[in-house]
């Protein structure tokens, strides 16, 4: 919007949405109120758009953001709407938005691929809408591997290799041999992260469990990713990346169904699992080569940027700029990560989460840059677009992180189709493509390599 003009009311929009959904619920279609409710939020919206490409306002914990900026007042009263997230682009139809009215009026809905297309197959090209997953959502146990079953980049199954042995060694008491961790380090900084197959798999939605070493593995590859954006040098980054890999060493000391168990935990549990920063920074502590830096992110990766968290340091105690970093690392990794008690969450989501716990738990401005260093849709994630495409994304698109090169393949992800870049637009300005959604990839292996540049990143 122009300076001078008034952002949108996103409360606004979403009461109409509601009432919308309410009155389709009950009158025919074309009826006066509901013709009336139509042209209102048309009105809205298209002033909205004069400006900007795209209107997203999304809920999060019961706050409004419209275009990611919080707005005023809370988002509760809008409990009808069975969505937290309505994105609409430039471009919208009066028609587009009677069909998603129609589908609110329904009640509560299941809003996951199935119902992006039938909204598709109705014509709704420019609206999306999702519902986000909180952090702490506690799902029906579920049994998922323990590591990657599908074909893995050399460079990646011979770092997890690596992680593996040297978690092993910490577990069985024995010496950590300092040689495998710098192995380790060395791999993740020239090879795994340079390589765009292995980063595929990292920043993919994960089919598995990926409690211990995959995990630490997966944190510092995004932690190295993110000291890369804030242009960190070579030695700085190598401490962090060690840091990282070794974040987690305390849950080692930790009884593993404790660190399996579904659902919550009671409070004698969940004081056992918040000593693992404890346990983790005593144990580097103690072990020669390491460098100080590791124990103190293993134990500060749990506190927050503006105090609280565990353990308790003491008041003012502001975690080390590494330690936020992988704070940042760690918690994205874990909600795209499946748990016993989680499915995994696509990484637009992932991000949104990010964005909610910027300025509190986590540092804004590390999330910012991110967030930019992955993208909403990573190299290798599998995304549906609005016309109903299966496709994956080959490159992206820095100036228009939500609008990646995809290769469009068949449904059994087994077939290329033809490279596009969602950016092009139309004749009249709107783009032809958008992504609506990530999914996750079928049950059988499926080899994301083969539709990915060969090249590395420098």
């Amino acid at each position: 919007m122009s300076a001078h003009e008034p952002a949108a009311d996103p409360h606004r929009i979403l009461k109409t949405f509601s009432a919308l959904g309410t009155l389709t619920a009950i009158y025919p279609p074309g009826h006066p109120l509901i013709t009336e409710k139509l042209r209102e939020a048309d009105e809205t919206i298209r002033h909205h758009l004069k400006d900007d490409d795209a209107l997203r306002i999304d809920i999060i914990r019961g706050v409004v953001h419209l275009n990611g900026v919080p707005s005023e007042g809370r988002g509760d009263g809008h409990d009808g709407l069975p969505i937290d997230s309505l994105h609409i682009r430039r471009g919208v139809s009066v028609d587009e938005i009677a069909t998603l009215a129609a589908f609110l009026g329904r009640g509560k809905l299941a809003l996951d691929s199935p119902v992006a297309a039938q909204l598709t197959s109705r014509g709704v090209e420019h609206i999306s809408v999702a519902r986000l997953v909180p952090l702490d959502t506690r799902w029906r146990a579920h049994q998922w591997p323990e590591r990657p079953t599908e074909v893995l980049d050399p460079d990646y199954e011979e770092s997890l290799a690596l992680a593996q042995q040297a978690f092993e060694q910490l577990s069985s008491d024995r010496l950590l041999d300092i040689r495998t961790v710098r192995d380790l380090v060395q791999l993740l900084m020239c090879r795994v992260a340079t390589s765009n197959a292995a980063l595929a798999q990292i920043l993919a939605v994960k089919q598995y469990e990926n409690l211990t070493y995959c995990h630490s593995v997966n944190v510092a590859v995004l932690s190295l990713l993110l000291g890369k954006q804030l242009a960190l040098d070579e030695e700085t980054l190598a401490v962090l990346v060690e840091a990282a890999v070794l974040h987690d060493v305390g849950k080692t000391r930790i009884p593993l169904e404790l660190v399996k168990k579904p659902g919550a935990l009671d409070k004698r549990e969940r004081k056992l699992m918040e000593a693992h920063p404890v346990l983790g920074a005593e144990l580097l502590a103690e072990i020669d080569g390491l460098r100080p830096l590791t124990a103190l992110v293993a134990l500060e990766h749990h506190r927050s940027v503006v105090g609280g968290g565990y353990p308790d340091l003491g008041d003012g105690v502001v975690p080390h700029a590494l330690s936020q970093i992988v704070s940042v690392a760690d918690i994205y990794e874990a909600v795209t990560g499946a748990r016993s008690y989680q499915s995994p969450t696509p990484p637009e989501r992932a991000c949104l989460l990010l964005a909610r716990l910027a300025g509190s738990k986590l540092n804004a401005a590390l999330v910012k840059a991110f967030v930019n260093a992955i993208t909403f849709f990573p190299i290798g994630s599998i995304v549906r677009t609005n016309r109903g495409e299966l496709a994956v994304v080959i490159r992206t698109n820095a100036d228009d992180p939500l609008h990646p090169v995809v290769e469009l393949v068949d449904e059994d992800i087994r077939g290329a189709l033809g490279a596009v870049d969602t950016r092009a637009r139309d004749a009249d300005g709107g783009y032809q493509r958008h992504v609506i959604e990530t999914v996750a990839a079928p049950g059988e292996a499926v080899d994301i390599r083969r539709f990915l540049p060969a090249a590395r990143i420098s």
